[in-house]
């Protein structure tokens, strides 16, 4: 708007001049040079609209990103089929047309696309699944063609014979057909199906299409056939050596202290994406600013994680009786941790965080997929630990056990519907409702009763022990360890001498 203005003034003072008998030929010249060179440095800053195809892209290397080895080779198994295009003709094997990326955000999906172009050596283009839905008919539709038109462009431009098309969160637009009432959702995936057919494997230059979603469940059956996305690959939370390559990567140009490790702080973090990891040092590096440490300690890291787990601490101030009712809290859910598996608390806090007033952090044992029932049992005991400590404490419990007792119910029923329990092997669907209830409720007063006997030895010295993690806010679980072996031996424990 204000350029078109500037463009309507201009002309109408050189008219102007022109009229009063002033030479307009040398500022005509002159405006014409200026507006060249601003188009030309235009030209070369600014990206087309709807991709994404400069060279850092292909800075991503699959060295870059860790805790992805399987997948890594899978996706470059896949894409040897373009790399050695003449080998495999001689084979009589079809490339590949397209790959599916699947898994929980913050795996690096995004990041293995972009290491596909640099690994193939191919032109990049990328889209959103958002940026193909409008309101008006065939917008969408339209713009998948730009976009496969562009990847052949821009891989022509740069002198290569392929490129790579990666559509981020494909579920939005590659949805079940008929699922949503929009005409405008089944013509872009009509279109998007028309395109990845219509890409013949003699193609020069060839496109490959590179997709990711979390919710594969929700994409139209057309896109998964064979044809299409011929691989399906997982991208899946890291492991325990995965994590620990992540942490390796994102700590490489930061100033860690000798003390750091990183294996600890890898089994600390089970469950975090890359993502998450990235945070996580991230915001270790912060806490080190704030602290105005040139190095980054073991603690920063510790804190970091609480952060990236439960939020920032929050601006609430409980009274001196809430705060001591929440250390013993959570004091009984770390004595129930480590009475059933020793060694596995890490850290105790009862600071504010998000919408927790305190939190106990354990180590897994390991990276777990198959329980027991004796393990599932335990995790009830820790869950439960909490609302028994507060019972034997103040005689009541407080409504800070209710997330505490919906666990223990999730656990309960999954042993029920895992036939661990006294009914034996069910069948969910066939179960009815009052006897599923039933067993939930007898798992959970069974194992009531042994939590109690759990606890009860410490009660005495959990009182004292509680004023002492109010007046600290955080304590080590090697800290909380030592009290808890002197607690049982010693008429007063260790932190009443502090």
């Amino acid at each position: 708007m204000m350029k078109d203005w500037l463009i309507g003034a201009g002309v109408a003072v050189l008219i102007f001049l022109a009229l009063l008998g002033y030479p307009v030929f040398p500022v005509l010249a002159l405006a014409g040079l200026g507006y060249l060179l601003y188009s030309l440095n235009g030209k070369r800053q600014v990206l087309p609209t709807g991709s994404r195809e400069a060279a850092i892209l292909h800075a991503v290397n699959f060295e870059h990103i860790g805790g992805q080895e399987n997948a890594k080779r899978e996706l470059m198994e896949a894409l040897d089929f373009l790399r050695l295009r003449d080998k495999i003709k001689s084979l009589g094997i079809r490339p590949l047309r397209g790959i599916l990326l699947t898994g929980p955000p913050g795996t690096g999906k995004t990041m293995m696309a972009k290491a596909a172009a640099t690994y193939t050596d191919s032109a990049f283009v990328s889209a959103s699944g958002s940026e193909f839905v409008e309101m008006y008919v065939g917008v969408g539709a339209q713009r998948i063609r730009e976009l496969f038109r562009k990847a052949r462009a821009s891989a022509k431009k740069q002198g290569k014979d392929s490129a790579i098309v990666f559509i981020d969160e494909i579920d939005v637009v590659g949805g079940k057909r008929g699922a949503q009432n929009h005409q405008e959702y089944d013509q872009t995936l009509n279109q998007l199906l028309t395109e990845m057919d219509g890409m013949q494997t003699t193609q020069n230059p060839m496109v490959l299409v590179i997709a990711a979603t979390n919710r594969v469940d929700m994409l139209d059956s057309a896109l998964l056939r064979p044809g299409r996305f011929d691989r399906q690959i997982k991208v899946d939370l890291p492991d325990r050596e995965g994590r620990l390559h992540i942490l390796k990567i994102q700590t490489k140009d930061k100033p860690l202290s000798p003390e750091v490790d990183l294996d600890h702080i890898a089994k600390e973090s089970f469950g975090f994406s890359g993502a998450q990891l990235e945070s996580l040092t991230n915001e270790a590096a912060i806490i080190a600013l704030r602290n105005n440490s040139p190095l980054i300690l073991q603690e920063y890291f510790r804190d970091a994680v609480d952060k990236v787990l439960m939020g920032e601490k929050t601006g609430r101030i409980p009274t001196h009786d809430e705060l001591f009712r929440v250390a013993v809290h959570e004091l009984g859910h770390a004595i129930a941790s480590e009475q059933v598996r020793p060694g596995s608390v890490s850290h105790i806090t009862i600071a504010p965080r998000g919408n927790a007033l305190g939190f106990v952090r354990q180590i897994p044992e390991s990276d777990a997929y198959l329980y027991t029932k004796e393990q599932l049992d335990q995790q009830i005991v820790v869950a439960l630990g909490g609302a028994i400590s507060e019972e034997n404490i103040f005689g009541n419990r407080s409504t800070g056990a209710q997330n505490d007792f919906l666990q223990a119910s999730r656990i309960a029923k999954t042993e029920v519907m895992c036939g661990l329990s006294r009914i034996g092997i069910v069948a969910e669907e066939h179960l009815p409702e009052n006897i599923l209830d039933e067993e939930v409720r007898f798992i959970l007063s069974d194992i009531e009763s042994r939590t109690k006997d759990v606890l009860e030895p410490f009660t005495l010295a959990l009182r004292t022990y509680a004023e002492y993690v109010v007046v600290q806010e955080s304590i080590s679980g090697t800290e909380f360890r030592q009290w808890l072996e002197n607690s049982l031996t010693e008429s007063l424990p260790v932190a009443s001498g502090h």
